[in-house]
């Protein structure tokens, strides 16, 4: 089986038109259609719905060991596919091709995690003081809805698809409308593994003409989303009408405290290297630098550095380190944002501005900004793109006051060679992940998310299936 343009999965039937009017996928390197998409509606949401209502029964009663099993064959049908779902992200997003492969490896990582953790859905027994035993047992929270963003269009879908799946749990994922083709590539290898109708559902178009039926559906009992943050508490808001279980990974404003006592170069190496990743639009991207002042200008001059070397291009050029923006608008606001810091007083060390000589595409230079004042906006404000502004401190805990001080708590970073402050670091920057000396925290076997107004519940690690079940305790007495 090969599909080869965006389709909606619904009842185990792929789907490549609706009645209503296909949506176009612009390309974000050229500005051009790439292909079209079916919009799907209230009607395509209403027969999804019955579809995962019809296999809720059956795909809950299966056994976590033979659901594991499909999990592992739904690994090895990406792997087949690894090559096209890599360039249908590169293409839709405009991540360089050669970067491409490694979200899928993470992706397929997914799903060979929780293969495990279906075969380890084990309750507990207690033996009761009253006599005879309390069991507590597992079970499928229900039919589940599933949100993602484009950002990281294979790795979020299957972060929410494999958890399900793992707790026995239908899911009907609604991806973003800038990634259907790789959202359907996933969709194929889900298939090919053997996974009943209905149990992975896919529902390509319009958030607004898909999402608020799912939300007054009383059969999902589960949502799970990655977005932005207002979209986040409006999402919570509708779930509260039918009490439905919420797990959210929202926006994050991730500080990066550098200390002079660290390899002053190599951080600034790791922090370009990431600053700069997918250009800068990633939920957990270094987006504040607070540099110890006697190392600031080492610090800055290498991160400028860094930023120069990129090449900049086509996503699908082998060559192209660094493409364009995913969208025009993602653009205009990081332009914003620069031209607001340097009115408060920054100075642009390196980029700010669209490169010459490409009048298509949504790119931008890699900015380094320096002096940059803590009332800019970008200092509050979620860039979502490749700039890097640069503050300094002088005290340790003046750093971390002022990276503790937006309401977000995703990530946070911290480079230093001195065991004492890192500790007193990890301790105290406010966020759900904290990566010191290292911007690895994403593995399939942690748990991923965020405090505050970054979100709550988990991705990733053992606790991840814990949002996609009920615990049930039964008395187990004889007369």
């Amino acid at each position: 089986m090969t599909v080869d343009q965006p389709c909606a999965l619904i009842g185990g039937a792929f789907r490549s038109k609706t009645d209503n009017e296909s949506l176009p996928v612009i390309d974000p390197c050229t500005e051009e259609v790439l292909w079209l998409q079916p919009a799907c509606g209230p009607a395509e949401v209403a027969e999804a719905l019955g579809h995962a209502r019809a296999a809720l029964p059956a795909w809950s009663a299966v056994h976590g060991w033979e659901r594991g099993k499909i999990l592992r064959r739904i690994a090895r049908e990406m792997e087949a596919r690894k090559g096209a779902i890599a360039r249908a992200l590169s293409m839709e997003i405009g991540r360089p091709i050669a970067q491409s492969e490694g979200e899928v490896n993470a992706a397929i990582e997914q799903f060979d995690w929780f293969a495990g953790e279906a075969e380890r859905l084990f309750g507990e027994t207690i033996r009761s003081r009253q006599g005879g035993r309390l069991i507590v047992t597992l079970e499928p929270v229900g039919i589940v809805a599933a949100f993602s963003a484009w950002n990281f269009p294979v790795n979020l879908p299957a972060r929410k698809i494999a958890p399900a799946l793992a707790a026995g749990c239908p899911v009907i994922v609604r991806p973003s409308e800038q990634v259907p083709m790789t959202t359907t590539l996933i969709a194929e290898a889900c298939v090919a593994a053997g996974v009943p109708a209905g149990v992975v559902q896919v529902l390509t178009g319009r958030a607004n003409d898909i999402v608020p039926s799912l939300m007054k559906a009383e059969e999902v009992r589960k949502i799970s989303l990655t977005g932005s943050t207002p979209v986040g508490k409006m999402l919570l808001a509708q779930a509260a009408e039918t009490v439905k279980r919420c797990s959210m990974e929202l926006g994050g404003h991730s500080a990066v405290v550098v200390c002079a006592d660290t390899d002053v170069e190599a951080a600034a190496v790791q922090c370009a290297t990431f600053k700069f990743r997918n250009a800068g639009q990633v939920c957990i991207a270094p987006n504040r630098f607070y540099v110890e002042e006697a190392v600031a200008d080492r610090f800055i001059d290498r991160m400028v550095a860094e930023a120069k070397a990129l090449k900049l291009g086509d996503s699908r050029d082998p060559a192209t380190t660094m493409g364009p923006l995913t969208l025009a608008s993602g653009r205009n606001k990081v332009e914003g944002l620069i031209a607001d810091a340097v009115q408060r007083g920054a100075k642009v060390r390196s980029g700010g501005r669209r490169p010459e000589g490409r009048n298509k595409g949504f790119f931008l230079e890699p900015t380094v900004l320096s002096d940059v004042p803590d009332d800019a906006r970008i200092m509050s404000e979620e860039p979502f793109g490749p700039v890097a502004p640069v503050a300094t401190f002088r005290s340790l805990d003046d750093a971390i006051t002022r990276a503790n001080s937006t309401p977000y708590g995703l990530a946070a970073y911290a480079f230093t060679g001195n065991a004492a402050k890192a500790e007193k670091l990890s301790a105290g920057l406010r966020a759900g992940m904290v990566g010191i000396n290292s911007f690895l925290i994403a593995h399939a076997e942690t748990p991923f998310g965020g405090v505050d107004h970054s979100g709550m519940g988990r991705e990733g690690g053992r606790q991840a299936i814990q949002d996609y079940q009920n615990i049930k305790l039964t008395n187990m007495t004889w007369a």
